[in-house]
């Protein structure tokens, strides 16, 4: 963020603001609802990729972001990798279990009913939104690392993979700042891998957003796929996964 012209700020800042208002209110999930966020992703018959049968589960848990509001989910991000990764000749499943509003909070609230399911790889993207309301980064810093033990207790041979966030500068220096070393020190100190920052050229480009200036494009998405993967990549290059 440090290389952003103020004008790149400002946008960045008014676009983060937005995210509570549009698409990412936070409501208690009925059963349909947590029905259809729970869903694997679906190669693309478009894709011309041929079809491997699933050995392994990488589930991507977060909120609006990882959901992709606002498009086929087979264009959001998790959707995109597991077409790298049947491209590739992974037998890996992707499961998006993506909810708009989801913070930590209510997502360690979640948790326990998603990892009903085996999991291999665990994708955990939330804590922007907390950090957009203000909750004490104590109390996210907690949740997070709740949910890491959690999943790391009913599997312990789990891979976890953490993607960090930023906030906009109107958050104040020292929050900011903070927030933004979070996702590093905790990926640290529960040894679990990083992507450093999300929406890394995407987050505040008009043309990368959708109307709200919020949720990625189709080709947001494409960017952000391609910040996962640099990452995810080393979750998944084991031998034994790669299709016969």
């Amino acid at each position: 963020m440090e290389n952003n012209s103020p004008l790149r700020l400002l946008k960045f800042s008014y676009i983060f603001c937005l995210i509570c208002v549009f698409g990412c209110r936070e409501s208690p999930a009925s059963n349909a609802q947590k029905n259809a966020v729970v869903t694997p992703v679906e190669e693309s018959a478009a894709s011309g990729v041929s079809e491997v049968t699933p050995t392994g589960t990488i589930l991507f848990f977060g909120d609006s972001l990882t959901a992709g509001l606002g498009l086929d989910p087979n264009l959001a991000f998790p959707g995109l990798l597991q077409q790298r990764l049947d491209s590739l000749g992974y037998s890996y499943q992707v499961i998006n279990a993506g909810l708009s509003g989801e913070t930590t909070a209510s997502g360690k609230n979640r948790l326990g009913w998603v990892l009903n399911q085996p999991v291999d790889v665990f994708v955990l993207e939330l804590g922007a939104n907390d950090g957009l309301r203000g909750i004490p980064l104590t109390e996210t810093r907690k949740n997070l690392k709740a949910m890491i033990g959690q999943v790391r207790e009913k599997y312990p041979d789990v891979v976890i993979v953490l993607a960090g966030m930023q906030l906009p500068p109107n958050m104040g220096p020292e929050y900011t700042d903070e927030f933004r070393k979070l996702f590093p020190q905790l990926a640290q100190s529960e040894d679990v891998l990083l992507i450093p920052f999300l929406l890394q050229d995407v987050g505040g480009i008009p043309e990368l957003n959708q109307e709200d200036g919020i949720h990625p494009t189709a080709a947001g998405h494409a960017i952000v796929a391609e910040n996962v993967w640099a990452v995810l990549q080393e979750a998944v290059q084991s031998p034994s996964r790669k299709a016969s």
